[in-house]
């Protein structure tokens, strides 16, 4: 049985759909949890207390302890204050879910420059300003369960979503590095993958498939990737009742002589470089650079 008891949580735009479901699950199972949300339209306009305030209510009706926040995640000292506020109350902070969220779809021709910067700012650097702000007390203590949230818009690309494509892919490359980096301090680091019906997704759905994307079915998936025994790094897709893990793979390769490094070899031996045959999943970024060392090193050698 995964609980959360004596644990404290925060979750960033808990105030509806996907965080909502987080905080009350969490919540159900012992945790005492930070409902943060800025109270602000599906764009990042506006503000209000009353959506985090709503499920904080939900929380104490349920037997729970909760308390709300409205900090914007892309505002450093409010997001300092708030992990202040928890660790005044509570004295310790064991979860971050990183769901904070805004949409500014528009095809990249016709997007401001504006609007991409501020799905960045909320999706990526928001989600950078508040594990930042939770990392050094994770370390202190030796534990830690972090989550980023990103999108199939991200992994595989999504008409109209370049911004927000970008910032989703930009948070699994912030996660690969955090894994390494907090691994001896237990901090373990993953993302998640949603596929829900919330207000983010509602324009896009057709009603069928609404009915079965419930926010309530992507949460069993995020419990688990910040359990105790949580994995490290994994990407976890969720939705409808699905669960399935997304991989960054890097084929084999080829090595290629010195009189042989052009265009015209590697077009016409692409498919060797295709080739799934010994593909794998890299851990780190140095892994990939020792492989081509290695292969230019036996390369070379077979030469002689």
């Amino acid at each position: 049985m995964i609980t959360f008891d004596e644990q404290v949580a925060i979750v960033t735009g808990a105030g509806q759909g996907l965080g909502r479901s987080h905080a009350l699950a969490l919540a159900a199972r012992g945790a005492r949890v930070v409902v943060n949300d800025l109270g602000g339209a599906r764009d990042g306009t506006g503000a209000s207390r009353t959506a985090a305030e709503a499920v904080v209510a939900e929380i104490e009706a349920a037997g729970g302890e909760a308390i709300a926040n409205a900090a914007d995640v892309t505002d450093a000292d409010a997001v300092g204050a708030m992990v202040n506020e928890a660790l005044d109350r509570w004295g310790r902070i064991d979860v971050l879910i990183n769901n904070a969220g805004i949409l500014r779809d528009k095809s990249f021709a016709n997007m401001d420059q504006a609007d991409f910067d501020l799905v960045i700012k909320v999706h990526l650097t928001g989600t950078a300003i508040c594990t930042k702000a939770v990392w050094g007390h994770m370390r202190e203590r030796g534990y830690g369960r972090v989550v980023v949230t990103t999108s199939s818009s991200g992994l595989y690309g999504n008409f109209g979503q370049a911004n927000y494509g970008a910032a989703k892919m930009g948070v699994v490359g912030l996660m690969n590095t955090l894994r390494s980096e907090g691994a001896k301090y237990d901090i373990r680091v993953n993302a998640l993958a949603p596929v829900a019906h919330t207000r983010m997704t509602d324009d896009l759905l057709p009603d069928e498939a609404k009915q079965l994307l419930k926010p309530e079915e992507v949460t069993p998936a995020v419990l688990f990737l910040v359990s105790k025994d949580a994995p490290n790094g994994m990407i976890l897709a969720a939705g409808a009742g699905g669960f399935a893990a997304a991989r960054i793979l890097e084929t084999e390769g080829i090595w290629l002589e010195p009189g042989e490094r052009t265009p015209e070899v590697i077009a016409a031996r692409i498919d060797d470089v295709l080739d799934p045959e010994g593909q794998r999943e890299y851990m780190a970024g140095g892994e990939q650079s020792m492989k081509f060392v290695g292969k230019a090193m036996e390369g070379m050698q077979s030469a002689r």
